[in-house]
């Protein structure tokens, strides 16, 4: 089912990617999502490490490839090629493996809840009309934080987890996953270390590996060491610069966070190629074009034979005669885009008006629906487009 031409994608410096969210469980929204954005071209599929996520995911995956032909006379480009499945893994605290906790029997009945508005996946409620629950919904939360510093009476918390190397393994065989994503941080590299032991076994049955990780003070050598540790090396490594995490969705001015620490791990050459996320939105491919940062024809071969040639005069990254070699495989550009809370929030409306006619059909029936975004041809292909337009933004490259 893999999507070879994803991984070419990643070569010719167009690869999109789908971050549905570590921790983000909300199973209808997942294959929602997973379908829209495949059908709209997406290179990967991200989601958290949650085998009924997985399914989920499989689900969206499969229902896109039953609509190849459909969307090719809707004017989409897909043709059946799937994308990469990734799931996302982290080696210690991490904002991407959080929930939101709070009790809401505790807040005043006079609290204008503002943490209700913020919300972008409407995972705060309060006295919903299903079942008048009140507080969060868990798997609708994926530890955005927003909720919190708006609380008038510092009500909520937040609840971390890691996934433990024990419970990894059998994720990697069972689910037979593409590739996954490991979220690290500057300066756990003993961490990182023994997340890797426990991956090492099975990473060659993955077609590729991608380490995340924010700005802070030694960066670069962090990730260096990171490099040396994991061996053997994958045959694809993608560096994901997490500028600003999830927050894409706030405004155009977060993007600038992830371009600038794109720019300087490209400037690093390091082995792989190099991904942005974290505060990128439809503002992000536009900024990268306007400082060269994306492959444009004729010159991406050119200029990084000439950033390769000085990266090597000042001393290139790693060790050995494997490291030319691999530098030769290191773009000189950006070579792709991750999307997350922005894909997510586009498509808002669409998930809305899916769960409304769910719950329109709970209240005249008494039974519980379960509707299939294709079951819904209309808004289908409108949740398709509004994807398309955010997918053709690199894929015009």
């Amino acid at each position: 089912m893999t999507n070879l031409l994803a991984l070419e994608s990643l070569k010719q410096g167009h690869w999109f990617k789908l971050i549905c969210g570590a921790s983000f469980q909300h199973l209808p929204a997942v294959r929602t999502l997973t379908l829209a954005y495949t059908l709209a071209g997406a290179d990967c599929i991200d989601v958290a490490a949650d085998p009924a996520v997985v399914v989920a995911t499989r689900a969206g995956l499969q229902a896109a490839k039953d609509l190849a032909r459909e969307a090719q006379k809707q004017g989409f480009g897909f043709k059946g090629d799937l994308p990469l499945l990734m799931v996302s893994l982290n080696d210690g605290e991490d904002p991407h493996f959080r929930k939101a906790e709070f009790n809401a029997s505790s807040c005043p009945v006079d609290c204008p809840r503002p943490c209700e508005k913020i919300c972008p996946t409407q995972a705060i409620v309060f006295n919903n009309i299903k079942d008048s629950f009140s507080g969060i919904i868990a798997e609708k939360c994926y530890g955005c934080g927003r909720c919190i510093p708006v609380c008038p009476y510092k009500l909520i918390n937040t609840a971390s987890y890691i996934l433990t190397p024990e419970a990894i393994a059998p994720l990697i065989m069972s689910t037979g996953i593409d590739a996954i994503e490991i979220h690290t941080k500057v300066g756990r590299l003993a961490e990182f270390q023994r997340l890797w032991v426990a991956i090492a076994p099975w990473a060659d049955k993955l077609k590729l590996i991608a380490i995340s990780c924010n700005d802070g003070e030694g960066l670069i050598d962090y990730l260096k060491a990171i490099y040396d540790l994991i061996i053997p090396h994958p045959q694809i490594l993608i560096w994901q610069t997490d500028g600003r995490s999830m927050s894409g969705d706030i405004g155009d001015g977060t993007t600038i966070a992830a371009v600038k620490l794109g720019q300087k791990v490209l400037a690093a050459n390091l082995p792989g190629y190099v991904q942005l996320a974290g505060g990128t939105n439809r503002y992000t491919v536009p900024k990268l074009k306007s400082i060269g940062l994306l492959k444009e024809a004729g010159e991406y071969e050119a200029r990084g034979r000439e950033q390769r040639a000085g990266s090597s005069r000042q001393g290139a990254v790693g060790k050995g005669e494997n490291t030319s070699a691999l530098q030769r495989q290191s773009p000189a550009f950006i070579s792709g885009v991750a999307y997350g809370s922005y894909a997510r929030v586009l498509l808002s409306p669409i998930l809305e008006q899916l769960e409304n006619l769910e719950n329109k059909e709970v209240i005249t029936t008494s039974v519980k629906a379960n509707l299939r975004l294709e079951d819904e041809p209309e808004l289908l292909w409108q949740a398709v487009k509004l994807a398309h337009s955010l997918v053709s933004q690199i894929k015009s490259q």
